[in-house]
């Protein structure tokens, strides 16, 4: 069975699993990164590129087998085989983008995604109809399984890891040839036989033949390609960063330095009546409780970058990754040190100290933080004239 593949389609089919993962990949990677609003559409980006790259894989696959002449495809079986890969690509992802990443929840999320795999291809594969019978060796099911759960744990990390570039293509050849794998395991074991003239399925359910799938087929591979050119589009705002780094003696890396370089000890804000009258303001918090898998932890107040608000509770920013934060945004404003911190946003706080870029972008502002993986921060309108005061801007007036 395995040995009568297409070579040139199996190519292919290697092909968009790559260009699917580093798609997925690469939209996942910017969910912490992201303003809140734009988290639920990166979600859905990248568990659609990744479900259309592992499915498109999976059928072009099926396109390179020597399947007996007549073989159709139930329509039904197909969806509900693509509607598998979606889901489960779209739990996992959304696992492992909330709360703290725990080793067991990364494993759990890697066994679901590479169950629901496994799932989309069996399913898919008896969506065949015609005149044969079709059986699986039980231990390259297992094989296949196990090679789809590794897949899935490799991606995950990949995901986590928030890698660009090189290391991102990297990690998407490997969960491309993993995936691929897989499928080519699990056709291996799979031994197809005449029936003695009755069909494997019932053909009383609406069925396409192969060159209908080759033009569904067709059409994901440029919906594929479509996103994978799109990903490589430089992001705006990165550009505008390593525009300003490298023009060392202009204007624009000046003012950038001045926000980079921030006194260690700005003014305290005022208060309503130079605070007479009011009570004493409580000590500022020098950690912050972190909820996580295992119990709650806590983070230093100089390492937090920022802090958002996510419906009663926040998330803080390290610099690295985003936790969660039994505090409120209002509460996480009280507590923390003004001196340090400031509300720019109705929903986010920045550590003053971290700032590294501040842009104007439409009625607003944004300003992006220090650390392994700088994420920006929407500064709104009425915030502009303090944020620029707290950050020596406003005495720029030649």
């Amino acid at each position: 069975m395995f040995e009568g593949h297409d070579p040139y389609l199996v190519a292919l089919s290697v092909v968009i699993a790559i260009l699917g993962g580093y798609t997925g990949f690469g939209l996942a990677a910017r969910i912490r990164g992201g303003p809140d609003s734009a988290h639920r559409l990166l979600l859905a980006g990248a568990a659609f590129f990744l479900a259309v790259g592992i499915w498109t894989m999976h059928f072009v696959g099926m396109l390179a087998a020597p399947l007996p002449v007549g073989t159709v495809y139930l329509v039904l079986p197909t969806i509900i085989s693509f509607l598998i890969c979606a889901l489960v690509v779209g739990i996992s992802l959304f696992f492992v983008s909330v709360g703290e990443p725990s080793m067991l929840r990364v494993v759990s999320s890697a066994v679901l995604l590479g169950l629901g795999i496994a799932s989309m291809h069996y399913v898919g594969m008896h969506g065949l109809s015609g005149d044969f019978a079709m059986a699986h060796a039980p231990g390259l099911v297992v094989l296949s399984i196990a090679i789809a759960i590794a897949a899935a744990y490799g991606g995950l990390r990949a995901f986590l890891a928030r890698h660009g570039g090189v290391q991102l293509m990297l990690s998407a050849v490997a969960f491309g040839f993993a995936v691929s794998g897989m499928h080519y395991t699990a056709m291996a074991g799979m031994q197809i036989a005449p029936s003695g003239g009755e069909a494997h399925h019932h053909m009383d359910g609406l069925a396409a033949s192969s060159q209908m799938l080759s033009l569904v087929v067709t059409l994901l591979c440029f919906v594929i390609a479509a996103g994978f050119l799109l990903s490589l589009v430089p992001d705006p705002r990165k550009t505008a960063v390593a525009i300003a780094s490298a023009a060392g003696g202009s204007s624009d890396s000046a003012e950038l330095a001045g926000a980079a370089t921030v006194q260690a000890d700005p003014p305290l804000r005022p208060t309503p009546l130079g605070g007479i009258g009011q009570p004493p303001r409580a000590p500022p918090a020098r950690r912050l409780p972190l909820e996580g898998a295992d119990g709650t932890h806590f983070i230093d107040a100089a390492d937090v970058r920022s802090v958002t608000a996510d419906a009663h509770y926040t998330k803080v920013h390290d610099g690295t990754r985003e936790r969660m934060c039994p505090w409120s945004i209002s509460e996480a404003e009280a507590l923390l040190d003004p001196r340090l911190f400031l509300r720019v946003h109705r929903s986010h706080i920045v550590a003053i100290p971290h700032v590294t870029l501040v842009r104007k972008e439409g009625d607003g502002a944004v300003i992006e933080l220090d650390g392994p993986s700088p994420h920006r921060v929407p500064v709104s309108r009425a915030k502009i004239a303090e944020v620029k005061a707290r950050l020596g801007l406003a005495r720029r007036t030649a």
